[in-house]
């Protein structure tokens, strides 16, 4: 049964958001400042180039000039906009394109004008500041994300369509709330859906769509989220966004395409209207041998790098009731493929005798069945699922191939056996230690979250996305977001 929770939403409108460039702009001053006098520093102590040029004439009209010229062209790449600020790659692509565009400029610059710029000056003030820029770039989102999830910058959002849309938007806008976007309300454009006072997540129905630019004003949102099912014609869109722009009010469309990566979508426009590709999905390409390759040298290494925890962990189940280390249980891989998934014991000998009792009692399916206070977990396997030591030995199925490192999580039959809607899309792909489910929330996520989580990566599979998985693993364990 979904559970019913009110959505957050954010009670004023933020004014310092205005500000988020002005900072950016100051901060990336302050970064190529720093730059220049690295590179002043450390032009010095070079012996690469023998050039005697001198430090005083390169610091002349280029020094000064360029400055300016960078952070003029970041401006003009888009890189102080606020809709790339804070989310995806956009943002570190603009830097570093304006970044590469100064410096080819530059360089033409003094080649035509036959002026003598130290080399040495030039390789390190740049790389120093590209640097340096990303690294700001990089803090300032941890910052801007961490305000964001206490509540801090958030940008009013009103969502138009149908109540089911409403809640699908509301709920991915709660749940990633790093995106700094705080759901207000929600017009419906479904006449039997106007006379609801809130939809079945929460969100407050404010009007129908047809008052949609008033409910607006009334409520100062910054942001309209038009889903697919209030978009008219071309015509009727475009007098929308001109109405709104009037006001000061930015305009989201989301599509019913959804959980697609970036990668896999190109808008290419043609005859004035936006056509939306979608490459095909990439779940054959986490088959590859590369994949398996890092596979198997990662888990190689950790095994090594992580034998005293091992030790440890398996005195500490033996000293505790001298049972079985080791739990093997039949999990559901590749191809429906079954194998022998290993974990060090945390629970009682006879804890799969008491699986049938205990949902009955809390009312649970046997989909990804959890509990946080489990009966059944011994003293020393709290600590180890805390930190999901627990699951290290699943290591050595990594290494003999019927796990990956990172991919979905391995599942019973009996969990198998209750897929619909897609799911079977899991099997496509080697179950993993880690995945999106794990660094997402691991069990504080609803059953539905945690499937459309491993549905997405076999979708967008991408060896950059396995390892930012990993790094962000890390976090997780650490933090014991979510672990029990």
């Amino acid at each position: 049964m979904m559970q019913r929770t009110r959505q957050k939403v954010a009670s004023e409108p933020s004014r310092a958001l205005r500000w988020l460039p002005l900072t950016l702009l100051a901060l990336d001053l302050v970064a190529l400042a720093a730059a220049g006098l690295i590179a002043l520093w450390g032009r010095h102590g070079l012996t690469v180039f023998s050039t005697p040029t001198g430090l005083q004439e390169s610091l002349g009209v280029a020094g000064v000039l360029t400055l300016p010229a960078w952070l003029a062209a970041i401006g003009i790449a888009g890189g102080y906009d606020r809709q790339v600020l804070g989310a995806g790659p956009d943002e570190f692509k603009r830097v570093v394109r304006a970044t590469f565009v100064t410096a080819g400029a530059l360089g033409v610059g003094c080649f035509l004008a036959k002026y003598q710029l130290s080399r040495g000056f030039f390789l390190l003030a740049f790389a120093a500041g590209l640097v340096l820029l990303l690294c700001v770039r990089l803090a300032m989102r941890k910052v801007l994300h961490r305000a964001r999830r206490r509540g801090h910058l958030q940008e009013r959002v009103l969502v138009a369509g149908t109540p089911q849309r409403i809640d699908e938007i509301s709920r991915v806008l709660s749940r990633e709330s790093w995106l700094g976007y705080g759901v207000i309300g929600a017009v419906v454009t479904t006449p039997s859906a106007s006379s609801l006072e809130e939809t079945a997540a929460g969100v407050p129905v404010l009007g129908s769509a047809a008052d949609l630019l008033d409910v607006a004003e009334q409520n100062a949102a910054d942001v309209i989220f038009l889903t697919g099912s209030v978009l008219g014609s071309g015509e009727d869109v475009k007098r929308l966004v001109w109405e709104v722009e009037q006001h000061g009010i930015e305009v989201v469309i989301a599509p019913s395409v959804v959980d697609i990566s970036q990668e896999r979508i190109n808008v290419r426009p043609v005859g004035g209207v936006p056509l939306i590709h979608v490459g095909h999905a990439r779940w054959a390409h986490a088959g590859r041998a590369s994949k398996r390759v890092f596979d198997v040298v990662g888990s190689a290494t950790l095994i090594t790098l992580l034998s005293p925890v091992f030790l440890f962990a398996a005195v500490q189940i033996w000293l505790h009731d001298r049972g079985p280390l080791l739990f093997k249980h039949h999990r559901v891989g590749r191809h429906s493929e079954r194998f022998e998934c290993l974990k060090f014991r945390t629970m009682v000998v006879d804890a799969e005798a008491q699986v049938e009792k205990l949902q009955q009692k809390t009312g649970q399916a046997a989909l990804l069945f959890k509990m946080k206070d489990d009966p059944r977990i011994t003293k020393p396997g709290k600590w180890m699922r805390r930190f999901s030591v627990d699951e290290l030995p699943q290591l050595f199925n990594v290494l003999r191939g019927d796990m990956s490192l990172v991919g979905p999580r391995p599942q019973v039959q009996r969990e198998v056996d209750l897929y619909e809607s897609g799911m079977e899309r899991r099997l496509l792909v080697r179950p993993g230690m880690t995945g999106l489910w794990q660094v997402s929330g691991r069990n504080d996520l609803t059953p539905q979250e945690a499937m459309r989580l491993d549905v997405y990566y076999v979708d967008n599979w991408s060896m950059i996305q396995d390892i930012a998985i990993l790094f962000r693993t890390v976090t997780a364990v650490f933090g014991s977001r979510g672990a029990y």
